[in-house]
């Protein structure tokens, strides 16, 4: 069983590393992004994963099939322990994400971020404060861990991430290219019906906005096919798919909503969801910026997030979890929270002035987008617990959708 976790974990991570970008398919995208296009484009933020896939046929919870993981994101990087400036907002708020309450007192982050699947939220959390106490001077932290749920291809229930898969993903963390798709907690993830997981973007100010960058990576797993937008046009209505369907079928026919699954045609693309269904699941932004913000602009920053959902389509619905945090890399030193050394002295604190700060909400919004999208794109077809299978979003078809509608680009 390890061997197999360890090779789906490498020909994942190969996979995802060689997967074009949506850029690379002539994608249309407005802002200009940076180097990387990825939220490793800010200074000094590193990001990890642990991807665990094995397994496969009837779901028996606690065996499998698993379909999940762990993404660590350090602002400063693993070997810098200083705090960041930082904001949270919760569009809506059916998820998770622990350690927000001293964000929202404080202003301040100390910890990494974390993001796993539903079942794994206190796993994931615990093992994040160990690593904690074994790299870090003070005695306690809040770690930010946040969720969306696997359960379509997962055994979400039988919570197979670990303490020591936690650890791993922190270890790995790094900065430079950012991996996406089936990707650390985006792994068994659905995304506007078809396959999600993990997407970044970037970009990069002109020199009389300040020269800053904004990075956005986020976890998808929202939306509906229906309801999905790219360049503006609903393009999953003119698409060849189907509903719901399964590779296989168990002695007892697999059911969705009360109807029994058929057999996926080959020939078409199968969604998660119907395209009638309505919108539901739940998306996790981390926006970073080397911006001079402080905490109630990163609030109004990561407010921001849903418009950018808003360009793909998102009705932040009733269930879904969509929730957003935003930090700022500039300011180091100047507080870190409940273990800052020099506590009996006042700080200097560079902030723009409200004013200044319309470029960054446009390069938010536009991260956002793009984040979700390259996350759809790197996306592979998955089939998961009890053959469940779901299509990612075919790159053939999109190119075909924007093409009529005279919106493809070349592909840079």
């Amino acid at each position: 069983m390890k061997h197999l976790i360890l090779t789906a974990l490498i020909l994942a991570s190969s996979a995802s590393a060689a997967s074009p970008r949506a850029r690379d398919l002539g994608v249309p995208f407005d802002g200009t992004p940076g180097p990387l296009n990825a939220i490793t484009d800010v200074a000094g933020v590193e990001v990890g994963f642990k991807t665990l896939i094995s397994g496969e046929g009837e779901l028996v919870r606690g065996k499998g099939p698993v379909r999940t993981g762990v993404t660590a994101i350090f602002p400063r990087g693993k070997a810098d322990a200083r705090g960041v400036f930082a904001g949270f907002f919760a569009g809506n708020g059916n998820g998770d994400m622990t350690g927000t309450h001293w964000v929202e007192e404080g202003g301040v982050l100390e910890t990494p971020i974390l993001i796993t699947g539903t079942g794994s939220v206190g796993v994931v959390r615990d093992a994040a404060f160990k690593w904690l106490a074994d790299h870090r001077k003070g005695a306690f932290w809040y770690p930010l861990v946040a969720e969306t749920a696997d359960a379509t291809l997962h055994d979400m229930a039988g919570q197979h991430v670990t303490v020591q898969d936690t650890l791993d993903a922190l270890d790995a963390a790094k900065a430079g290219p950012v991996a996406e798709g089936n990707m650390g907690g985006g792994t068994g993830m659905v995304c506007n019906g078809f396959k999600g997981g993990t997407g970044t973007a970037s970009r990069k100010l002109t020199a009389a906005e300040g020269g800053y960058t904004v990075g956005v990576l986020v976890q998808c797993n929202y939306g509906s096919a229906q309801g999905l937008r790219i360049a503006g046009i609903p393009v999953a209505r003119e698409m060849d798919l189907q509903p719901p369907c399964v590779t296989k079928l168990l002695p007892k026919p697999q059911q969705r909503r009360g109807r029994n699954a058929d057999v996926c045609d080959p020939k078409k693309l199968a969604l998660a969801d119907d395209l009638t269904e309505e919108h539901r699941g739940s998306i996790i932004i981390v926006i970073a910026t080397d911006a001079p913000l402080t905490a109630e602009q990163l609030k109004r920053l990561a407010r921001r997030g849903t418009a950018g959902l808003g360009r793909l389509g998102s009705i932040l619905a009733d269930g879904s979890g969509d929730i957003f945090i935003a930090f700022s890399t500039a300011n180091a030193g100047v507080d870190d929270g409940n273990w800052h050394e020099a506590a009996d002295k006042p700080a200097s604190v560079a902030r723009l002035p409200n004013a200044a700060i319309n470029p960054l909400f446009t390069a938010t919004i536009e991260g956002v987008e793009e984040a979700v999208i390259n996350a759809m794109i790197a996306a592979r077809t998955m089939t998961g617990a009890n053959w469940w299978t779901v299509s990612a979003l075919p790159h053939d078809q999109l190119q075909a959708v924007l093409r009529r509608h005279n919106l493809l680009q070349p592909p840079k």
